[in-house]
């Protein structure tokens, strides 16, 4: 899939692609309605009538990623809850193989993530991921989210690298449409970013189940 010979620089996302998106989507899809539910006396279906237009109305732009701005919205200690269930964290099957094969290259490695700062603590912490990483590249440094096109030219200028030479791997396919046009040198959109739900099927961009499918040539 990856002719690993012309790639010098390596963009991986975490929750989805490093990390299991259940996390995730137990957190805002069960954990914040109990908890909002149970502060504002209202039932969970209540809850979730009401915060799921929340939600949908925020998704692609930097709030949505933004532990602070839900903090104010919700008048929830966010970051506190991501805390309470840090156990749940994981890594997707084969991430660390693959992480510890690119170590062994001479290929630069970033994270690059959506996520907001206190987040991305808890989880580098609960996974130890983060010596893999020449650098991790956070939206919220930068103002835009990986989704919106003016982060591109900001994460360039932040950390100078050849685009045409670059691989960017993602489960957001809006991310990886913003990382084509402005003109990374190859995508991969990862099929089954929660192992709990099944495979989707991707169109539009190359794709893989798990890590294994990247290891060929490296």
């Amino acid at each position: 899939m990856i002719d690993w010979n012309k790639i010098d620089t390596v963009l991986l996302d975490m929750d989805g692609t490093l990390l299991d998106l259940n996390f995730d989507n137990h957190f805002w899809k069960e954990f914040v309605p109990q908890r909002y539910a149970e502060r504002h006396g209202l039932t969970l279906a209540a809850a979730k009538e009401r915060l799921i237009p929340q939600f949908k109305s925020m998704e692609g732009r930097l709030e949505w990623y933004c532990l602070d701005y839900w903090t104010q919205a919700l008048q929830l200690d966010i970051a506190g809850l991501k805390a309470e269930l840090a156990g749940l964290i994981s890594v997707l099957p084969h991430v660390v193989e693959f992480l510890t094969a690119l170590r062994g290259s001479a290929k630069q490695v970033f994270l690059v993530t959506n996520a907001h700062r206190d987040g991305l603590d808890i989880k580098m912490a609960q996974t130890s991921l983060r010596p893999f990483f020449d650098g991790i590249i956070c939206s919220h440094d930068l103002g835009f989210a990986k989704e919106q096109p003016e982060f591109w030219p900001l994460f360039q200028q932040q950390q100078p690298f050849a685009k045409q030479a670059a691989l960017m791997v993602d489960d957001n396919l809006a991310v990886l449409a913003a990382a084509r046009q402005f003109g990374i040198g190859q995508v991969v959109a990862v099929a089954k970013p929660d192992s709990r739900q099944p495979k989707r099927a991707i169109a539009g961009f190359p794709a893989i189940e798990d890590f294994r499918e990247l290891l060929v040539g490296l």
